[in-house]
C-alpha cells in the first residue's frame, strides 16, 4: 500500500507531466495494487482525486493510454467505482480510444467500457451519447473474420462490452439490432465456433437480443439455425448445452426460425437428449430432458414446421412422440400430450390420428392421472381431445372409444385450466350428434356442475365455456328431457344472461337455446324465463343498433315463440315491442326484414 501511495502521491504532484518512465512506472504500481486488492485500491484512487488526470492519460497520442484504459477497466470491476468514472467524464476520451489501431488500447478500451457499463445505467447512457456502441459494432464487423488468437480475444472483449451496454435494456438492444450487429454475431460464431470463449460471449449476446420481438426477423434471415444446431452437436457439458437451449427457445418463437431449426436437424438432437436422459436419477438430466421436450412442443406450434414433422404420420419424430405418451415419465408424458394437441391442429392430421389409435392412448394416459390431480398432464391430455374432436368423422368414433365417459371423470376437479378444457371437449364431441348431447344433458351431475361454473366469474373462460356446453346441449339434442333437466338444475338464468355476451357467436348460441326451450318446455321454464327477465332483454337486443342481424332475427323468433306464455306475452305487450320491431321491417339485411314482418303480424293479431 505504500507504493500506491507514492505513485497517487507522484502522480497528484505532477499530474501527466511527469517523465515516461516515471509515468509509466506509476501506472504500474496502481495495476499491480488494483490485482492485489482491488476494492481496497480503486477506492484510494478516487479518493487521491486522480481520477481526473485519466481524461488526459487516455488522450489518443498518449504512449500510456493502454495501461490508463487497463487502470480504468480495473478500477470498474468494483461497482462503487462505476459512477465516479463516469462524473470524471472519462467515457468520451475511452470512446475515442476506440479509434485507435493499436490492438492491446482497444483491448482495454473495451474492458473498460464494458465494465464501467456493468448494471449502470448512467455508463450506457454516456457511451450511448458518445457512440461507442457503433464503433464496437463496425470493428467487429471488420476484424470477424480474422482468427488469429489476439484478434479472436479483442472480439471476445467488444462482444462483452455489446452485452453489458445493453443487457435488460430493449432500447439499447433495438439500437444495436439496427446497427446490423445481428449478421456479424451469427458470422462470429460460425467462424470461431473453436474458441470456447468467444462462442459463449456470442451466445450471451443472443441470448440478450432473441427476446426482442424485432431481432427474429434479422436472426431468421442468417443462417443462425444451422450454426446453433452445429455447435448443439459438439457440446457434451450440460451448461453449455444449456446455454444453447436458453437462445434456442426465443428464437423459436418465430415460425420461419422454427422452421429452419426443424431443417438443420434440431429435432434429431432433441430427440437423442430425450433418449440419453430419460431413465437418468440426476437432476441435471432432469433439467435437460424437460428443456428438449419442452423445445420440441414448442417447434411443433409452426404450422409449416408441424407438418414437416408430422409427415402424413408416417414421419419418425411423430412415432417417437407417440411412445411418449404410455413412458409413465411425467414430462414425456406432457410433452407427448402437448405435441399430439399441436398435431391436431389440422384436420387430416386429426383423422389419420383418429383412425390410428390415438384415442385410446390419450383416455389411457388420462386414466393414469385421474387421481393423482397433475393439473399440467390432464390439461394437455385434454387439449390433444378437444383437437381431435373437431372433424365431423372423427365425433361418433371418439364417443364410441369412451372418451366423454373418461371426460366427465375429471368433473370434480377444482383447477380452471383442466374445467375449460374438460368443457371445450365435450362441446366439440356433442357438435351434431344428438344421441350423445341428450345422453349428456340429461346428466344431472354434468348439468349442475355447469350450472355452478356459470357462476364463476373469476374465471371467464370456464364461465364461458360453461354456458356454451348448456346451449349445446339443448340445440344438438333438441329434447324436452335436456331441457327439463337444466330446467330443474337452474340453467335457464344463465342462458339468458349469456345471449347478452359481448361475443356474438354466444349470444346467438343462446337464443337459439332459448327458442328451442320456447318451442318443446315453454310451460315449465316459464318462471325462470320470467325471473331472468328474458322479454326485457329481447327488447334491448332489437332496439340497439350494434345487434349483430342474426341477433336481432332469432331475438324476433324467440319473441314470436314465448306468446303462448301468459305473463310473458304481457311483459312483451308492456314493453311495446311493435314499436321496434316496425322500423326493423326497413333493415338493410332480406332475413331480417322478413321476420320483422311476420313478428308484427304475429305481434298485432295477438295484441
Amino acid at each position: 500500500m505504500d507504493s500506491l501511495n507514492d505513485a497517487l502521491e507522484k502522480l497528484k504532484l505532477s499530474g501527466t507531466d511527469c517523465s515516461s518512465d516515471k509515468l509509466e512506472g506509476c501506472l504500474d504500481c496502481l495495476l499491480q495494487a488494483l490485482g492485489q486488492n482491488n476494492i481496497e485500491s480503486s477506492e484510494k484512487i478516487q479518493q487521491s482525486g486522480i481520477l481526473q488526470s485519466f481524461v488526459n492519460l487516455l488522450k489518443l497520442q498518449t504512449p500510456s493510454a493502454s495501461k490508463a484504459a487497463h487502470i480504468i477497466a480495473e478500477i470498474a470491476k468494483n461497482e462503487l467505482m462505476r459512477i465516479p468514472c463516469v462524473e470524471v467524464g472519462l467515457i468520451p476520451p475511452l470512446v475515442q480510444l476506440l479509434h485507435s489501431k493499436d490492438q492491446e488500447v482497444l483491448l482495454q478500451t473495451g474492458r473498460a467500457l464494458g465494465n464501467i457499463c456493468y448494471d449502470n445505467h448512467e455508463g450506457r447512457r454516456a457511451v450511448e451519447q458518445a457512440g461507442g456502441a457503433q464503433i464496437v459494432v463496425d470493428h467487429l464487423r471488420s476484424i470477424c473474420t480474422l482468427t488469429d488468437p489476439a484478434s479472436e480475444k479483442l472480439m471476445t472483449v467488444f462482444c462483452g462490452m455489446l452485452m453489458n451496454y445493453s443487457n435488460e435494456n430493449d432500447s439499447l438492444q433495438t439500437q444495436l439490432i439496427q446497427m446490423g450487429v445481428i449478421p456479424t454475431l451469427v458470422d462470429l460464431l460460425g467462424i470461431h465456433s473453436h474458441n470456447t470463449a468467444l462462442t459463449e460471449m456470442c451466445l450471451v449476446a443472443f441470448g440478450n437480443l432473441a427476446e426482442l420481438e424485432s431481432s427474429k426477423e434479422q436472426f431468421a434471415a442468417t443462417n443462425v439455425s444451422e450454426e446453433m444446431v452445429k455447435l448443439f452437436k459438439k457440446q457434451t457439458e450440460h451448461e453449455k448445452r444449456e446455454i444453447i437451449f436458453e437462445v434456442l427457445a426465443p428464437l423459436a418463437e418465430n415460425d420461419a426460425i422454427k422452421m429452419q431449426l426443424v431443417e438443420a436437424g434440431l429435432v434429431e438432437c432433441l430427440l437423442d437428449v430425450v433418449q440419453n436422459t430419460v431413465n437418468s436419477e440426476k437432476e441435471e438430466d432432469n433439467a435437460e430432458l424437460k428443456t428438449a421436450s419442452d423445445l420440441m412442443v414448442l417447434l411443433l406450434l409452426g404450422d409449416e414446421s408441424m407438418q414437416k414433422l408430422f409427415e402424413g404420420g408416417k414421419g419418425s419424430v411423430f412415432q417417437r412422440v407417440l411412445s411418449w405418451l404410455p413412458s409413465n415419465n411425467r414430462q414425456l408424458e406432457l410433452a407427448g400430450a402437448l405435441a399430439i394437441a399441436n398435431f391436431a391442429r389440422n384436420d387430416g392430421n386429426c383423422i389419420h390420428m383418429v383412425d390410428n389409435g390415438i384415442v385410446q392412448k390419450l383416455v389411457d394416459l388420462l386414466d393414469r392421472h385421474v387421481e393423482d390431480g397433475n393439473v399440467t398432464v390432464q390439461h394437455a391430455a385434454l387439449s390433444a381431445l378437444r383437437n381431435l374432436a373437431i372433424p365431423v368423422v372423427n365425433k361418433a368414433k371418439m364417443l364410441s372409444a369412451g372418451v366423454a365417459e373418461e371426460v366427465l371423470k375429471f368433473l370434480r376437479s377444482e383447477m380452471p385450466p383442466v374445467q375449460f378444457k374438460l368443457l371445450g371437449t365435450l362441446r366439440m364431441l356433442i357438435d351434431a350428434q344428438a344421441e350423445a348431447a341428450e345422453q349428456l344433458g340429461k346428466n344431472v351431475k354434468l348439468v349442475e356442475r355447469l350450472v355452478e361454473w356459470c357462476e364463476v366469474k373469476e374465471h371467464a373462460g370456464v364461465m364461458g365455456e360453461s354456458n356454451r356446453l348448456l346451449s349445446a346441449l339443448i340445440r344438438h339434442s333438441k329434447s324436452k328431457d335436456v331441457i327439463r333437466t337444466i330446467v330443474e338444475s337452474g340453467g335457464i338464468k344463465h342462458l339468458v344472461t349469456m345471449a347478452t355476451s359481448e361475443h356474438v357467436i354466444m349470444q346467438n348460441e343462446a337464443l337459439v337455446a332459448l327458442g328451442l326451450i320456447a318451442a318443446l318446455e315453454l310451460q315449465s321454464a316459464e318462471h325462470d324465463l320470467e325471473s331472468a327477465k328474458l322479454v326485457e332483454v329481447l327488447h334491448r337486443l332489437l332496439s340497439e343498433e350494434k345487434s349483430a342481424p342474426e341477433i336481432k332475427y332469432n331475438s324476433m323468433v324467440l319473441i314470436c315463440a314465448v306468446m303462448g306464455s301468459e305473463p310473458l306475452h304481457k311483459e312483451i305487450q308492456r314493453l311495446v315491442f311493435l314499436d321496434v320491431v316496425a322500423k326493423l321491417r326497413n333493415h338493410e339485411n332480406k332475413t331480417v326484414s322478413q321476420q320483422a314482418s311476420l313478428t308484427e303480424q304475429k305481434l298485432t293479431v295477438q295484441s
